[in-house]
């Protein structure tokens, strides 16, 4: 499906974006390492002040890069806003009301796979999209969707409980729709989106089946 902007357009509307919000990126990359900090040292309500960050971190992504920048470029947005917002609620509903979200790093095989996407959102992606000419500020820093994504799918990997199917809608949706469009214009990181997305809701899943056999 043909795309209604160009690599031009996609690529000054991060630079719109990252100007008007600056320095609010330094302010989103604390809040992740943060999630990081409590995931290995736990303190009193760890998990919700987790589940409260990621919450907002979608929540930021809906209303302030989808409604207020990418809607100039693409009507579509307005969607991508709304079902952002959602997911945004979902965190704060599941894990911050219900507190039914807990995350522990744990140094076993999915534990290593959260953390390697955490790292690449937070690192290797600025760095490769670096050395395929994306610099900043024409560059989706993090708090931008793609590389966010990849980092909540690392975050939930961490999840010492069953996670709601349905707070994995979301992200592996957009894992898809944000990879089709980063491929139509040359965006290469944002492979690791589609990766990201398919290879943790799989995961997830088949850890959820495997509790919910172990219960019967």
């Amino acid at each position: 499906m043909k795309l209604p902007f160009t690599i031009e357009q996609f690529l000054r509307g991060f630079k719109n974006y990252n100007l008007a919000v600056f320095p609010f990126q330094i302010l989103l990359y604390i809040l992740a390492l943060t999630i990081v900090f409590l995931s290995i040292k736990k303190i009193v309500r760890t998990d919700r002040i987790i589940s409260l960050i990621l919450a907002l971190l979608w929540l930021w992504m809906g209303i302030v890069y989808h409604l207020l920048f990418f809607t100039t470029i693409n009507k579509a947005a307005y969607l991508f806003g709304g079902l952002f917002i959602g997911q945004g609620m979902l965190f704060i509903y599941y894990g911050v009301i219900k507190n039914s979200l807990s995350y522990r790093f744990k140094s076993n095989t999915v534990g290593l796979i959260g953390a390697t996407l955490i790292v690449f959102a937070l690192a290797i992606y600025p760095l490769l999209g670096y050395s395929f000419g994306h610099i900043y500020p024409t560059s989706p820093t993090f708090g931008l969707p793609c590389p966010t994504t990849i980092f909540t799918f690392g975050v939930l990997l961490w999840s010492n409980r069953k996670v709601p199917l349905v707070i994995l809608v979301i992200p592996f949706l957009w894992s898809i729709i944000g990879f089709s469009a980063a491929a139509q214009l040359g965006i290469r990181e944002d492979t690791a989106l589609l990766i990201a997305g398919v290879a943790a809701t799989a995961i997830l899943l088949f850890q959820k089946q495997k509790l919910q056999l172990s219960n019967k």
